[in-house]
Parts: structure tokens; sequence; C-alpha cells
């Protein structure tokens, strides 16, 4: 049974119906982002639930088993997946005309109209059209058949952590508001970036015209992304790992011998802390990032791990530790992701009640 993701999908939804509260009087429109959690169908409908109406995912796989609703594929496609993309998703983000070309095609021999999103690189340096390259792709693209441009997008903190701001944001509207002048296309949305520009709108410093964000991690954690701050009003513990005592020892925190490198290549430093309390725990990093893990008990102080063991240091843990106890842990962004992929950690959804 363990390791094991408790997911509760009332806390999921409470957190989604929280940020659709928050933007929606800024005249903003959230794309539910289901990636963290592989697009987990439960995790879907307690969107869809709160009032989200488009389901966003990096990865086709994942689109595929979502529920009903309108779908957009937030990874850039390539040309030989355009059939699929028409397939499994109403929108996709692009930067590239040959993949537009690829995605016209599919769309015209499925006999459907597929819509796209042109991204726009503002500073963050991952994908993303230069500003000045937006109005010639457009006017290149724009007759396409099949193809629909349904707005323009950019991401940030992602790849080169630059921070959301009126400057950046701002040249996005005014690009918007160029390819409006120019009659080349309605720009329906604006789409301001993910969960790290949540703190922009909290201050009330959003550019007007940004009117689209796609949210996932302060959905599913319920924070913020440029400073990891929990939102006010929403649960941090919608999701929490467990996993199972497999040795409870007495030993010295130092090794005994000539220190190398360890299994991935990393020579370790170790404090001389004494005798110590130590658990070992039946999860390791093929199966999470140990450094984002949170123990929930107190008195318990993860030390590290290796491929398949979790060790903790538990000297200073009140109760009696047997073999077989369950250790609770919170979770941030890298360590769940590696959790969720993980097919030996094994994922419960809580029903709503």
């Amino acid at each position: 049974m363990y390791p094991l993701l408790r997911i509760d999908l009332a806390k999921l939804r409470h957190n989604a119906r929280a940020l659709v509260q928050l933007t929606s009087p800024f005249g903003i429109d959230i794309w539910g982002v289901t990636k963290l959690l592989c697009g987990a169908p439960a995790v879907g409908e307690a969107m869809l639930a709160a009032g989200i109406t488009t389901l966003a995912d990096s990865r086709l796989e994942n689109l595929r088993q979502l529920p009903s609703a309108e779908r957009a594929l937030l990874r850039l496609p390539s040309p030989s997946q355009a059939e699929a993309v028409v397939r499994y998703a109403d929108w996709s983000l692009n930067s590239e005309f040959a993949t537009l070309q690829a995605l016209s095609q599919a769309a015209m021999a499925a006999g459907k109209q597929h819509k796209a999103l042109l991204m726009v690189d503002v500073g963050d340096l991952r994908e993303g059209l230069w500003p000045d390259q937006v109005i010639p792709l457009v006017r290149q693209a724009v007759g396409l058949p099949g193809l629909h441009i349904g707005g323009i997008g950019t991401n940030l903190t992602c790849y080169g952590g630059v921070i959301p701001d009126a400057n950046n944001l701002g040249v996005l509207v005014e690009l918007a508001n160029e390819l409006r002048r120019q009659g080349l296309i309605e720009c329906a949305i604006v789409s301001g970036g993910n969960s790290s520009t949540l703190d922009l709108l909290q201050q009330g410093k959003i550019p007007r015209g940004i009117n689209n964000l796609r949210l996932g991690e302060s959905i599913i954690l319920g924070r913020e992304t440029v400073a990891r701050r929990a939102i006010p009003g929403l649960f941090t513990d919608a999701i929490t790992l467990q996993a199972a005592a497999i040795e409870v020892k007495e030993k010295p925190s130092l090794p005994v011998g000539t220190v190398g490198q360890d299994a991935f290549g990393n020579t370790p430093v170790f404090s001389d802390c004494g005798m110590q309390r130590r658990v070992i725990l039946a999860v390791g990093r093929q199966d999470i990032n140990p450094e984002g893990l949170m123990p929930l008990e107190p008195g318990v102080t993860v030390l590290g791990a290796s491929s398949d063991h979790l060790l903790l240091d538990t000297s200073t843990y009140s109760a009696e530790i047997k073999v077989g106890q369950v250790f609770s842990f919170s979770l941030d962004y890298g360590a769940l992701l590696a959790a969720c992929t993980s097919p030996y950690v094994k994922k419960q959804f809580i029903p709503e009640s």
C-alpha cells in the first residue's frame, strides 16, 4: 500500500474555486493545469466542478484521459504530433510556422477547426517568439485553413526565473492591441502566464488586457510560485505522501571509513551529531526528490535518500517507533512531480463528501 500519495479532491476543488473567485473580478479566465498530477481524471473533474471550463496539460497522454471539456496542450507540439493534437486538444501553444501548417492540414483532414495560442518570449528564454517576430508570423499563418489563431500568451519563471511584472506583461498586452489595430486577429485570449503571476494580480498591478492565466501549482499546492508563499484561504495540504518504516536503528551520524562518491556521483558531507535514532522508509530518489519533503510529524528530519531508501533522524521524536509505522510529508513541486510520475507510488483520491 505504501508509499502512497493521498489526494484530497474537496481541498483541490476549494482551491480552484477560490482562485476563480480571485481572478474573475479582473476579467481573467483560468485554464486548470493537471500536469502535476499526470492528468488524473478525478483532478480534472474537481477543477470543472469549481467553475473552470478549460483543462490544460503538457502531455497528450494526459489530455486524452481527462473528462469532457475544452482542452489545451501546453507543451509546443511537433509537426509529427499534429493529427493527435487535433484529435485530443481544442487548443495548443505554438511558436513555429511549420507546426501551424501541420496542424492546419490535420484539422482539415479531421473536419475540425483547431485553435492556436501563439507564445511570446518576453524574457524568460523558454518557448516563444521574440516580440518583433509575432506580427510577421501572424501575417504568414492567419490564412491557414482549419486553424484559428485565438490569441497570444507568455510563460515566466519556469526556466529563467524571470518574475512577471507590469513591464514584461505590458509587452504582451501591447502586442495584442497592435494585432487588433492591424486587423490581423481578434486576440480573444491574452494569457499572462502561470501561478507566478498571482502575486502581481493580488498587488493589483497586473496590466489591463491580460485575461487568462494557466494555473496548476497554485490549485494543487495552494502557493504562488515566485516566493512559494501560501495563498490566503487556500489549502496547502491537499496532497500528502505517506511511507512506511522498514528499519529502526541507533546508529552514529558519521559514516565509518573513507567517504567517496555516493550512488549519484556526489561526495556527501556529514556533521557529527552523535548517535541518532535513524529510520529508513521504503521510498527513494527513484520516486521522490527528498529535498522537497517536509515531515509532518514533529521531531523528524530528512537526512537524505538513495534510490530506494529515505533516511530519517527521529532522535527528538517523542514516541516509540516500530517497523511498519507510517510517516507523512508535505511536498514541494519537484517532489510531487516525481512522486506523481513514479509508478511505484500509489495514488489514493479521497472523494468529496
